[in-house]
């Protein structure tokens, strides 16, 4: 058996522990996990986590949709968070946000990047020039000085590519992480993504619902009025599915009696808003609506929950739908099937037939195709 990296002694002795990790929602959407049971087995350790924006600028036009990020809300009420450092979208808040961790005095600093993890090696020791500090180490060549001076600044690391077995579920990996680092133990069953929406949430959901006239039909008829959570973005556009698609889909649907009085929710970025709605607007597809999470990330959740089945591309959406517990299918790409919706008893994974094609690839027929295995 494979010691822990971090001594027990040092989780004995510490009362705060600082995680660096570059987090998008689906990270989080899994790491929760890790996080919450670390906080259960080292009740006396607080959590500080340092989000960093790998998409820092200097660029003031990218700063307000950088600061919004909707991850930010989601730890703001996690209760086994007890500070958040998220102001690191631009080289001198970055530097400030240094500063302010620097005065700190972390006992222990973990990072948990896998995206140049021999910077981040720095920039933990750089916050923790005392602490014990330890992080992701991926194997350097002969020539690459520069990463191997780097890991040195690290008290423990681990090769974030070769502690899980290979093809298991990118929540098995993380764990496996957790285990390496403190000697936790998990099981497949607390691994399930959860989300914790505020009731104020849940009410604009539905009152966002009854504005649209898309109430939850409760009729005895033989086909009642379905709604359908549709979600054609993710952050690069191999992920993406075509808004066209979107619309062949729609339209395809309603010319079957089943799905006739469906209704729609598109989901759409907030950066994309006005596009798609000049998009839709000459469609006249009825019964739809566009939707964005523009104030709270939980709006996104809060809506998820109130619907009768999602169609997501490979983003945080499918992830969430399991979280929500709304059956999903899910259009993906062959490339990360450790990404793959955890929840297989409710989740459809369509995927592209070949490894280099995009999501684009998959066609409506594909999507029906299931709708009806599922009738």
């Amino acid at each position: 058996m494979t010691a822990q990296l971090v001594p027990a002694e040092r989780l004995k002795t510490a009362d705060k522990i600082l995680f660096i990790a570059h987090l998008a929602l689906g990270d989080f959407t899994y790491l929760q996990n890790c996080f919450q049971a670390f906080a259960q087995a080292f009740p006396h350790i607080k959590i500080h986590i340092w989000v960093d924006e790998v998409r820092r600028t200097d660029k003031e036009a990218a700063w307000p949709f950088l600061k919004k990020y909707a991850l930010y809300d989601w730890l703001a009420e996690c209760p086994f968070v007890a500070k958040i450092y998220q102001q690191t979208y631009s080289p001198a808040l970055f530097e400030q946000s240094i500063v302010e961790a620097q005065q700190q005095d972390y006992p222990l600093v973990v990072s948990l990047s896998t995206l140049r993890p021999p910077m981040y090696a720095k920039l933990a020791r750089q916050i923790s020039p005392r602490g014990f500090v330890a992080g992701m180490q991926k194997p350097a060549g002969i020539l690459a000085l520069h990463k191997r001076l780097a890991y040195r600044k690290l008290d423990a690391s681990f090769n974030p590519d070769g502690v899980a077995e290979p093809g298991v579920h990118i929540s098995a990996v993380y764990a496996a992480w957790f285990n390496r680092l403190f000697g936790m133990e998990s099981t497949p069953s607390s691994r399930l993504p959860f989300v914790r929406i505020p009731e104020q949430w849940d009410r604009y959901a539905q009152e966002q619902l009854k504005l649209w006239k898309f109430e939850r039909d409760n009729g005895q008829s033989v086909y009642p009025a379905k709604l359908i959570f549709i979600n054609p973005y993710a952050k690069t556009h191999k992920r993406c599915w075509p808004l066209e698609r979107v619309v062949e889909l729609v339209s395809a649907l309603r010319a079957e009696e089943a799905y006739r009085d469906t209704r729609f929710i598109v989901n759409v970025v907030p950066e994309e808003m006005q596009h798609a709605k000049a998009f839709f607007d000459g469609k006249s597809l009825g019964r739809l609506q566009l939707f964005s999470a523009q104030d709270n990330f939980f709006q996104l959740p809060a809506m998820l929950r109130e619907c009768d089945l999602i169609i997501s591309v490979e983003t945080a959406v499918m992830h969430l739908a399991n979280a929500v517990h709304v059956p999903v299918i899910a259009l993906m790409r062959q490339k990360n099937p450790e990404w793959a919706p955890i929840d297989k008893e409710h989740s459809t994974v369509i995927t592209t037939a070949n490894r280099r094609d995009w999501v684009k690839a998959i066609t409506v027929n594909q999507v029906i195709a299931v709708l009806h295995q599922q009738k």
